[in-house]
């Protein structure tokens, strides 16, 4: 790990490769600064000139902060307005209940909210304890396979391909289409043809739950209504079910793969673990905390001015919360470099906060419960199958994931 300090908070690139590949030094060294920088970073395929928050206390008050807008129009105004190549379009971002404002956001949400329940959640643990299983049973002991690619890739995407009714030969079609989104390196006709293809694909398959409603929440969607009649139009429908497709599924598996490799760094809190089974839902919280799946939360804009200490983002900024750095703060989290699986939760921002958390968190952590658990009691031995320096971390703004993770487990 890179020491704070060692990186200059003013020279930082955010969309380097070396950024990618180890961001926690940068921000430590943006936090000792104030927590507070303008840099230039990308979202979607256009580069902005954006405030960046690290500290813990301001990155929570500001997922709250009603002078921070999620509004599409506004944000393509003012991304506009910020681009680093003058004149560039930003990307059309759909509008979802991410990329709005109440009271469009409080109606978009309480819409998937009648479908998207805890009990609709719930009756997928046994399903997920066999999909587990079913993995895990390919595993043979001792013999290097790619934990990323076989297990964290795999299981997220079948569990809300199966909640969404998603049929699931066209699972790696998503997996596809949000890996040209995530990926920084990926241009902007590239991200463009991959939505083009996913919403051609979304419009057949509400048109068939339409006419031949499923038990999944697709279905419940395209049936859900207010008390007063109202329900989600076309293009909200689809732009619900890419959301929920994507963010489902990636966040888990970054989850699943950075948390095993984390477990793997720290031989002692693993131990501690596979004698104490009853910690791994704790554990589970602490992998979130230490290794955020998500590094940066999507954009927000500011309506007013906002001040941060010293700092005061003007009205009309794009802003960006590093939820992974706010995290690593140890003013919040004492000795917040060290993984342990026995901290008290204490509140961790890797599903964000406010009206804007993210509604899939329950089922994100009833995976990690399930797999961890499965792990741990079926291989009491794991190691990493290649040098430690020839892991990859993936190069994207928004995710934290390994590209790879080899291991033999035993």
């Amino acid at each position: 790990m890179t020491a704070p300090g060692s990186v200059s908070a003013d020279d930082l690139d955010m969309l380097s490769w070396g950024f990618a590949q180890d961001p926690h030094g940068g921000y430590a060294a943006i936090r000792e600064h104030g927590g507070v920088r303008r840099r230039v970073v990308k979202t979607l395929a256009t580069e902005l000139h954006a405030w960046v928050v690290t500290g813990y206390d301001d990155a929570r008050a500001l997922l709250a902060d009603q002078r921070l807008s999620k509004d599409v129009e506004l944000l393509r105004d003012i991304m506009q307005a910020r681009a680093v190549r003058s004149g560039e379009p930003p990307a059309r971002t759909p509008r979802t209940m991410l990329f709005s404002d109440p009271p469009d956001h409080t109606r978009l949400r309480r819409l998937v909210g009648h479908a998207f329940t805890a009990r609709r959640v719930e009756t997928l643990r046994p399903w997920i304890e066999k999909s587990t299983d079913d993995i895990l049973d390919t595993v043979e002991p001792g013999v290097p396979f790619d934990l990323v690619e076989r297990l964290a890739m795999a299981l997220p995407i079948y569990v809300i391909g199966e909640l969404l009714g998603v049929p699931q030969e066209r699972h790696g079609d998503f997996r596809a289409w949000s890996t040209a989104l995530a990926g920084l390196d990926t241009t902007a006709e590239a991200k463009q043809a991959a939505t083009r293809q996913a919403f051609t694909y979304l419009t057949e398959l509400v048109g068939v739950k339409r006419d031949q409603p499923g038990d999944d929440m697709l279905s419940a969607l395209i049936q859900a209504r207010e008390e007063d009649g109202t329900r989600l139009d076309q293009p909200e429908l689809l732009s619900m079910v890419f959301l929920l497709m994507n963010a489902g599924y990636e966040t888990t598996a970054s989850l699943i793969g950075s948390g095993t490799y984390t477990l793997l760094r720290a031989p002692d809190q693993l131990r501690l673990l596979r004698d104490n089974p009853g910690l791994v839902p704790g554990a589970v919280e602490e992998l979130l905390r230490y290794e955020s799946p998500l590094n940066l939360s999507t954009l927000r804009c500011t309506t007013a001015p906002v001040t941060l200490g010293d700092v005061t983002i003007p009205e009309g900024e794009i802003v960006f919360i590093a939820l992974l750095a706010a995290n690593r703060d140890s003013a919040r989290f004492p000795d917040a470099d060290r993984l342990d699986v026995t901290r008290p939760a204490q509140g961790h921002l890797s599903f964000g906060h406010g009206i804007h958390h993210c509604i899939g968190a329950p089922l994100a952590r009833l995976e990690g419960e399930i797999v961890f658990g499965k792990l741990l009691e079926r291989f009491p031995h794991w190691e990493l199958a290649v040098p430690e320096d020839e892991l990859v971390w993936k190069f994207s703004a928004q995710f934290r994931a390994l590209e790879r993770l080899p291991v033999r487990m035993s």
